[in-house]
């Protein structure tokens, strides 16, 4: 039986008004469970290929289509995290994760468990009722993707959501991430500058060219799930790890 796919671009391209083209006749197809990370040279439009997935801007040419339920809204089947937690520091830690149920109209006792439940996920139980201003760096992503899990989205988007934590956290957080994926079994969308990262954390990576956007190459990665941290010392992730790098390296300094 064939995957089911659930993302599909088609020939999409992209030009923002009066600017270049930043997307050319890209195609990509995301099946059920895919863990696909973005990686290529600033500016290839990695960001801007996560947008178009979740609609907040339109294709120039070609079709963009996202599964969801009979007569749903696409963007209900969709989270997305950001580079920065947003998070409103009016509001504490469960209210913020809450904060999207109750715009969908959720009623509050269904909010407050799905928040709760949420917040157990990536382990911050403890600080529902805490500010933002009252967590670290880490714990605020933690509490940005608690907010995104919440919605039970089947299609996770991540746009380099740990590349400002330490290399520590980071660590933790992508092996927290996976251990999540493995109960919610959504299909992510990653955007990252780290290629151990991508390694560590996908079955699939594009790899993007830039001026205008291109996939140039996909590398697949075949490491079994579940990853954990002993993964990072085997040596078939180790030559991933060496053999991507190379080929995002020959992409930003190409050849004379």
């Amino acid at each position: 039986m064939s995957p089911r796919i659930v993302v599909e671009l088609a020939d999409v391209s992209k030009r923002f008004p009066s600017g270049p083209l930043v997307l050319d006749r890209l195609s990509v197809e995301a099946s059920a469970g895919d863990f696909i990370s973005l990686i290529g040279p600033s500016g290839c439009g990695k960001s801007t290929l996560l947008r178009l997935i979740a609609g907040l801007t339109a294709p120039t040419t070609g079709q963009v289509a996202v599964e969801c339920e009979a007569g749903a809204d696409p963007l209900s089947s969709l989270a997305f995290v950001f580079q920065e937690p947003t998070l409103l520091p009016w509001l504490t830690v469960a209210a913020n994760v809450e904060a999207p149920l109750r715009i969908r109209g959720v009623p509050a006792a269904q909010r407050a468990e799905l928040s709760q439940h949420a917040l157990e996920l990536v382990k911050l139980s403890d600080k529902a009722a805490a500010y933002p201003r009252q967590l670290s760096g880490g714990q605020k992503m933690r509490v940005s993707l608690a907010r995104a899990l919440a919605l039970s989205p089947r299609i996770l988007l991540l746009d380099e959501p740990f590349g400002a934590l330490d290399e520590l956290t980071r660590e933790h957080l992508n092996e927290e991430l996976l251990a999540i994926r493995q109960q919610q079994a959504f299909t992510a969308f990653f955007v990252t500058h780290s290629v151990s990262e991508a390694v560590f954390l996908s079955n699939r990576i594009l790899v993007l060219s830039a001026n205008p956007g291109r996939i140039h190459t996909e590398v697949i990665v075949d490491l079994p799930y579940p990853r954990t941290a002993e993964v990072r010392q085997s040596r078939d992730y180790l030559d991933t790890v060496a053999q991507t790098s190379q080929l995002l390296r020959s992409i930003e300094q190409p050849a004379a």
